[in-house]
């Protein structure tokens, strides 16, 4: 059963070095394996000696700027499998255009667009060919393809040799994959705002850059420990403004019947599911607000609320806990709204629904 975020990577890995000559010099590796079914008769000894020889990069150097200082960012995507056998990926395009504005928001030079959608579908293509790929389960409809498998995709940069205060002139750039299923396991779906500080501004929160990710994964463990799922982030400034989810970006439906979320600045990461249910949302004819959102409105004035990005979906949050006090949302459970979301996006990216907005991109056989 996939689990989220495995590292059970699959055997074809991207390579890509940035020159002098201000090109990329491209390469396709092939990481050692034998087949997805002889792999799962492997003794549990045998198979994690397989796959830690596949999380090994001899020719990426270990002291660097990435390792040393976190100067360094990736993106997440998927490739969805579908009825008729194939893989689809969603709308990897602004994932590219994301990771390009991350890299040169770090300083390094962006990679290209196409280079990026390239070695993503080619990647992929790549692997599912060598076998290693979930194919459609019809089972998963009956839950809005909630616990559906799908192909993880992480691109990511990884700098040249260096110890030092610098930037990355030179960077590699790698795409791995590897099988996924649910972001958020069964049970608890309440949030609690949390006292830490996310991103500041001036500073990098709009970066998918790996440092950014160290305080959310200190806040979301906390926030476990006393037993909810989810940490929330308010503005460094004031304290009163909502800004993401330790993950994800977050949304609330109010009595007024308008859909919030924190608008863009500096220290919102500019989600591509975000932007996904602002148009579907739009589209179904709900008034969609991107403004600043104060913890005040939301604890008085929220009906529904959930998070939103590539591994979490669309996540209804059953309650928010702010300073002892708790605000439930829809009596616990999934609002209408947020069901629709959930059901419009799922049915998109496996199949289930046309896309008329033209977000799917195939991978050849």
């Amino acid at each position: 059963m996939a689990k989220s975020f495995s590292l059970a990577m699959y055997p074809w890995v991207y390579c890509a070095k940035y020159e002098e000559k201000g090109t990329w010099k491209e390469s396709y590796l092939e990481k050692p394996h034998t087949s997805p079914g002889e792999e799962a008769k492997l003794t549990d000894e045998a198979r994690n000696v397989l796959l830690a020889s596949r999380n090994s990069f001899p020719e990426l150097p270990l002291v660097n700027y990435t390792t040393q200082y976190g100067l360094g960012c990736f993106e997440g995507l998927k490739a969805f499998p579908q009825k008729d056998g194939s893989l689809r990926l969603f709308r990897p395009i602004e994932n590219a255009k994301r990771f390009r504005r991350s890299m040169e928001g770090l300083m390094m030079p962006g990679f290209p667009e196409k280079l990026f959608v390239d070695a993503v579908v080619e990647t992929v293509r790549r692997n599912r060919k060598a076998g290693y790929a979930p194919t459609y389960d019809p089972a998963w409809e009956k839950e809005h393809f909630t616990g559906g498998h799908s192909v993880y995709i992480r691109p990511f940069t990884h700098s040249e040799p260096a110890i030092g205060l610098g930037i990355s002139r030179f960077p590699w750039v790698v795409v791995i994959t590897t099988p996924v299923g649910a972001y958020f396991e069964p049970g608890s779906s309440k949030a609690v705002t949390t006292d830490r500080i996310r991103a500041t501004p001036r500073g990098t929160g709009w970066i998918k850059a790996a440092s950014n990710y160290v305080i959310p994964i200190l806040a979301k463990k906390e926030a476990e420990k006393d037993g909810y799922m989810e940490a929330v982030f308010l503005d460094a400034r004031e304290g009163r403004y909502i800004e993401e989810g330790s993950s994800s970006n977050i949304f609330f439906l109010l009595k007024s019947g308008v859909l919030v979320t924190p608008d863009l600045k500096d220290t919102i990461l500019p989600g591509i599911n975000r932007m996904t249910v602002l148009t579907l949302a739009r589209d179904m004819g709900i008034r969609a607000e991107e403004r600043p959102v104060t913890i005040d409105e939301v604890m008085s004035e929220g009906i529904e609320a959930f998070v939103s990005g590539t591994a979490a979906g669309v996540s209804f949050l059953e309650s928010l806990t702010h300073q002892g006090k708790t605000r439930v949302f829809g009596s616990g459970k999934p609002g209408d709204l947020t069901v629709s979301l959930l059901k419009s996006i799922k049915g998109i990216q496996y199949g289930a629904i046309p896309d008329k907005y033209g977000w799917m991109v195939g991978v050849p056989n």
